[in-house]
């Protein structure tokens, strides 16, 4: 059992706590696992640009991105069984081949502040576990 606390841009009482940065490090500081939902409460940002920015601001060694699929793939695996995954991309590389992994504002707010990205498929048991002791899984993103 791990303590967690849950975090939004908007205020959503008896839900969540509002976004306080200071406190989220402060949760974190006490070992607790810290859940930012709700996005940033700005129109035009997506939940990807808001785990990038949050990210940035607790000063978080990666994100960890749990999605459908086991990683970054050449062209949708759904649709085409030859589709090639990548177990290592740069954040050039995802921007210049059009990869639908995060918008491009994200992308860019992790290269710009060297923050990797692992995307992984969240949907499998036990993967959320070997994300965060770190074993090899999904695709990682870095410069």
């Amino acid at each position: 059992g791990v303590q967690t606390r849950v975090q939004t841009g908007l205020e959503i009482p008896r839900v969540a706590e509002p976004f306080i940065k200071r406190k989220a490090q402060r949760h974190l500081e006490k070992g607790r696992v810290v859940i930012f939902g709700a996005g940033t409460g700005n129109p035009y940002f997506t939940t990807d640009t808001a785990a990038a920015l949050r990210a940035m601001e607790i000063e978080a060694d990666i994100i960890m991105k749990g999605t459908k699929v086991d990683g970054i793939y050449d062209k949708d695996p759904a649709k085409y069984p030859d589709a090639k995954k990548y177990d290592t991309i740069t954040y050039s590389e995802v921007i210049a081949k059009g990869l639908q992994v995060m918008d491009t504002a994200a992308i860019s707010l992790c290269m710009d502040n060297n923050l990797p990205i692992l995307v992984f498929d969240s949907l499998v048991d036990g993967n959320i576990k070997k994300a965060v002791l770190g074993e090899v899984i999904g695709t990682t993103v870095t410069n």
